[in-house]
Order: structure tokens, then sequence, then C-alpha cells
């Protein structure tokens, strides 16, 4: 595809009230190709946290786009992210999701890696007869080109020349230490990764994160299932069984908002703080004085985040961080956990894992929803016309480029806003991140041509 066929995807005009997307984006392989290169492999992407490789020769193994890597504590303590792939003939040198291991012996030829990514062994080396360039030739893992910690949360690019972590994140850094902030030791993943697949395009997934407006037409199950627990926690009184009958979605009250940030994060978030429900009740005086109380209100509150472009921190029904590797055009993997605060009281962590499992899994009352939508998304794309879809309008009057008092709260200033009541159901949350996935693709296209000519010339 030429920078003027990627260029005509979006049809994006502020002063007219337009904003659209060509229905290729979602099913061409020549705009997941460029995808692939010039968004999941040039951007940071999320890898993972540092609590899940704790100890020395601890790893996780994990994706950056199409690129196997390896994420694998020395025995000095410190964490290093590499290709995983042997530097014999690339094989994939660690199998496993996570483990613990001295070293990584690959199983093609049996070259032996340490868990610092140094080559210990080459098999029958002394008979192998290499040239002197062998001999100086670096043999070690090869190290991704940038890998951070941003408060135990791993980030990576293959890119050299991407931007520093602080400043892809940004202002959305402040969203993340919602999140991180919620013990003072930070996060951990309860144990029971979910992985799954559904046939459709991995942007369906991220633009429903983002997605109100979808959630009393396609969950009306786990909303019925709300209104029974809600009746009968009214005779017995107990509180516990409807954690999640405070519907932001229906009370007058509340207010529902957006913000956009740079680099195409967004986040969507409700002002109904669920106080009596969360796992984190119980130790709300502690986290108020913490943080204050307008920070333990934030935490406390109904929140969909995503780090443009694979990671997405769920907390509404329950506490979710969702990782989407897309495979293919029309297939996408999810990687899933439940996650908590460490050293959080048993509990409370019962209660916590009880909520993750009714709404999230595979097995829950929403996933199944959201999955089998996608795929009707997917089928009804497949048909040659029309050529743009109308799913990015709605709010476009209630949209501002400055910040509100909500924002100020946090003390970051959004490329855009917007807040008004519940069911206002703003779509346009995603105008920045499809602005910040085009530029990226017409950049590309354009790189990719200049090198087609220079190495036509």
């Amino acid at each position: 595809m030429t920078p003027t066929d990627i260029a005509s995807l979006l049809d994006d005009r502020p002063a007219d009230g337009i904003f659209r997307i060509e229905r290729r984006a979602f099913q061409d392989p020549d705009v997941f190709d460029l995808e692939m290169r010039h968004v999941f492999e040039a951007n940071w992407v999320f890898l993972g946290l540092d609590s899940q490789a704790p100890k020395p020769h601890d790893y996780i193994t994990t994706w950056l786009g199409r690129a196997p890597v390896l994420v694998s504590r020395g025995a000095d303590g410190q964490l290093r992210c590499f290709i995983n792939s042997c530097r014999h003939k690339r094989s994939t040198l660690a199998h496993l999701p996570s483990g613990n291991a001295r070293v990584h012996t690959c199983r093609y030829h049996g070259w032996v890696f340490d868990s610092s990514g140094a080559n210990k062994l080459i098999k029958s080396r002394e008979e192998g007869a290499y040239s002197e360039s062998f001999e100086h030739s670096d043999r070690d893992l090869e190290p991704i080109a940038k890998f951070e910690n941003y408060r135990g949360m791993l980030f990576g690019s293959l890119n050299p020349d991407a931007p520093s972590l602080d400043s892809y994140l940004g202002d959305a850094k402040a969203v993340l230490d919602l999140v991180l902030d919620q013990s003072p030791q930070g996060i951990e993943l309860i144990p029971g990764v979910v992985r799954y697949t559904f046939e459709a395009n991995w942007k369906f997934q991220l633009e429903n994160c983002s997605d109100s407006y979808h959630f009393t037409s396609t969950h009306p199950s786990f909303l019925r299932l709300a209104e029974q627990r809600a009746r009968s926690a009214k005779e017995t009184g107990d509180i516990k069984t409807v954690w999640h009958n405070n519907k932001p979605w229906e009370s007058a009250e509340a207010r529902l908002g957006t913000f956009s940030f740079e680099h195409g994060h967004s986040l969507l978030w409700s002002s109904q703080v669920n106080v009596d429900t969360h796992p984190l009740f119980g130790q709300l005086p502690e986290l108020t004085e913490r943080v204050g109380q307008v920070r333990a209100k934030w935490i406390l509150s109904t929140r969909n985040f995503t780090i443009f472009p694979s990671l997405q921190i769920a907390e509404n029904a329950a506490s979710q961080i969702r990782v989407m590797r897309p495979l293919s055009a029309t297939r996408t993997e999810m990687i899933t956990y439940c996650f908590a605060p460490i050293d959080e009281k048993p509990e409370a962590r019962a209660q916590r894992i009880r909520q993750y499992e009714d709404f999230f899994n595979p097995s829950g009352l929403a996933t199944p929803d959201d999955t089998v939508i996608y795929e009707d998304c997917q089928q009804g794309y497949a048909a040659p016309t029309p050529r743009w879809q109308l799913g990015y309008m709605r709010g476009i009057a209630a949209t501002s480029d400055r910040s509100n008092s909500y924002a100020r709260e946090l003390d970051i200033d959004p490329v855009a806003s917007v807040d008004g009541p519940v069911n206002l159901y703003d779509e346009t949350l995603m105008h920045t991140t499809y602005r910040a996935w085009h530029r990226q693709l017409v950049q590309g296209a354009q790189h990719d041509g200049a090198l087609r000519e220079k190495d036509a010339a």
C-alpha cells in the first residue's frame, strides 16, 4: 500500500464534525503488516511486571509485534530483555511462559546461554574449524533496542529511535499511578493467566475497552443477574453480594468522562465511586492518608485505561490487565490477568478473585459477549460496501481540547477531554488513538517507499 492508500483510511475533518475509518483498516493484510512493523515493533509495548520474575534466573517470555522476547533476571539480580532466539540458527530458546533457569539450552544444536544472555557453550566448538571472524563475533543473546521499568511495569521497544518511555507515557503516567498506588508495594498478578483468541481484528478490542455505549445492549445477562443479586441482598442485607450493583451507567448522579493523551493513550472514567463494594474498602483510611482524599476517590472509581498499542487496564467490575497480541488481520490472541495490591488481606483478595471470575474470564458474564460481537463485526466488515463506518461520531459536540476540573484533580493536561451524563456514551475517545495509529502508518509507508526507491536506484 502506498502512503496515499494509507492516508485514505481515515476521514478526519473536525471542522465538519466528521471522523470515519475505512473498513479496509480492519481486514487488509497489507495494513496489518504495516501495523506490525510501524506500530507494534516501533512503539513502547508492555511486557509484564517485574514481580513476575522476582528471583535470580527467573524469566518470562512474551512478544514485541512478531518478535519473541525473553525477559530474564540474571545472577546479578538485573532484569534484561532479549530476542528469544538462539544466535546460531534463530531457533526459539525459552518455550514456557515463565520459569527459572540458570541457563537456556537451544534444543536444535545445543548452544547454551546464561540468564544474563551470555553465550556460555558452543557444542563441539573445538572441532568446528570456525573462522577468525566467527571467533570475534558477538554470540550473546541479542538485547532489544530499548527496555525500561516504570514502577515495576516493564516496557520494551525494537525501535532504537523510540522516544524515552517517560516521554511516551506522558500524562498517562498519572493514570498508571492510580493503579500502582493501591498499595505501598505496588501490584502483583494473581496466579492464573488466561489466553484465548477471537477471529477478528485486534482494533475491535482496542475500541471496546473505551466503549461504554455497548454495555447495556451487549451484556443483558450480566445486568439481569446484577438486579437479581440486588433483590437478594436487600432481603439479606449482604452488601457484598451486590458488589457490581453500583451501576454508573444508570446512576443519575454519576458523570462519565474521557481523557485522550498523546501517542494514542486514553482513559474512560466514571465519577461513581464504588466504595462499599470495592476490595480496597477496608483499606480506605490507610489509602486516603497515603495518597490523599482526591486520589483515593479516583483509585476507587470506575476506569478503563489503554496504553497504546497493546495494554489495557480495566477497573470496573473487577481488576484486569489485558495484553493484545495481533496474529493476523482477522485473528487476535488475548492474554489477561487479574491483578491486586501486594499484601492484600485474604478476605479482600478472595472478593477480588470472585469478582474477576464473575465478569472477565472467558467463562464469565462479559468476555464471551464481547468476543462474539468482535467476530460479528469482522463478518460485517467483509461486505464490499459501505466504505466508511459511523462508529466514532457520538460525543463530537461535547469534546473539548482543553483540560477540565476532573483532569486538574489529577494534575494532567490531556489532548482532549469529555465530561457529560453517563448516557452520553462518548465515542470520540478513539479519535486521538486513531490519529496516532494513522500517523505512524503513513510515516511508515513513506519510509518503506523511500527505501524501495533507494534500492531501485
